[in-house]
């Protein structure tokens, strides 16, 4: 089998905010897996915030890649022997355990979601996501998202109140989910989501810091609404950990390491009676149809980040009144735009 990699760089529609920082290029890395006639591909999303860049996402490729290219190995099987080869790097090795799987989809000529034994005509709605602006311009942003019927707003500011009354007034509508990506202490949580509940909020996702599991039960027991662990939530092993504080869990193939270890991930929240829900980084249409390949088994979705691009190098997974529509072909089902 041979394997490369390659910078994938995104160019974002607009600024995108949230309460650690704002983005407008998303620097990724694409890899390809060879095996005679067939090939898959894979991306990598890397995040500082756990520790990776395109650069080290590449360095790590370079030792990586040759220890997996003398076999034709099965997914599950891979993703073990990156286990392993290196520690962390959870970017990179998504990036190649999704290219196994298309790699294995497109050999069998199946599509990923028929191995994985999931009904396509499962899948459910995802959110779109409001970053933070001032208030009119997340407004606006949120009228021009009227095909979304969920928006998943980014809070963790002073003027959160301003921003939720402006989204709502523009989309009485809309399923509202808020998402302070770790911004507050867990009593100032409780303080500003009391603010939030009258805009009639869905859920809220990682109101403390990730490693705050005892804030993340004082948030949970004193607001009427889900808390959703994100930051404190990353691999299988933290499933059990974070259980008996939160009321379900978010999944990212960046931060777990791909397809192979979110199903792991579903199948502990499931035991633990944990409501679960996939996320995303700011991707193009091939990591995030990669991900959409086991949204059948989820409660929730946020797999937008490829709509907040303006240059996707691919097709695959489309939204139709927000809800996701798997591809046919085989294997994760993108191609070339």
């Amino acid at each position: 089998m041979d394997a490369r990699h390659e910078a994938l760089n995104l160019t974002l529609r607009r600024p995108f905010t949230i309460s650690r920082g704002t983005q407008t290029v998303a620097c990724n890395v694409l890899v390809t897996l060879c095996d005679g006639d067939h090939q898959g591909i894979g991306e990598a999303a890397p995040s500082p915030y756990y520790g990776e860049t395109q650069p080290t996402v590449a360095a790590i490729l370079d030792d990586l890649l040759p220890a997996l290219a003398t076999d034709s190995l099965a997914p599950s099987t891979l993703h073990e022997r990156m286990q392993r080869t290196i520690g962390r790097n959870p970017a990179a090795k998504a990036a190649v355990d999704m290219a196994a799987y298309d790699l294995l989809g497109r050999r069998l000529d199946a599509p990923v979601y028929d191995i994985l034994g999931l009904d396509p005509a499962g899948t459910p709605v995802t959110s779109y996501t409001i970053g933070i602006a001032a208030p009119d311009v997340m407004a606006r942003d949120a009228a021009a998202a009227g095909d979304f019927p969920i928006l998943k707003v980014k809070v963790g500011t002073p003027h959160d109140v301003a921003n939720l009354e402006a989204i709502r007034g523009a989309r009485p509508d809309a399923v509202i989910r808020v998402d302070a990506n770790a911004a507050w202490s867990a009593k100032e949580a409780v303080r500003r989501l009391e603010e939030l509940l009258p805009f009639d909020l869905e859920f809220v996702e990682q109101p403390v810091h990730a490693a705050d599991l005892d804030g993340l039960s004082y948030v949970r027991d004193a607001i009427p609404i889900p808390v959703i662990a994100d930051e404190s939530c990353v691999v299988p092993e933290d499933v059990p950990r974070v259980a008996p504080h939160v009321d379900g869990i978010n999944i990212k193939l960046m931060k777990c390491g791909g397809i192979s270890p979110a199903l792991q991930m579903i199948a502990t929240a499931r035991a633990h009676n944990l409501l679960v829900m996939a996320g995303c980084m700011i991707e193009s249409s091939l990591a995030i149809t990669a991900a959409a390949q086991i949204s059948p088994l989820l409660d929730y979705a946020d797999l937008d980040g490829n709509l907040l691009v303006s240059d996707d190098p691919f097709t695959g997974v489309v939204v139709d009144a927000g809800r996701l529509i798997l591809p046919e072909a085989s294997g994760l089902g993108v191609a070339p735009r």
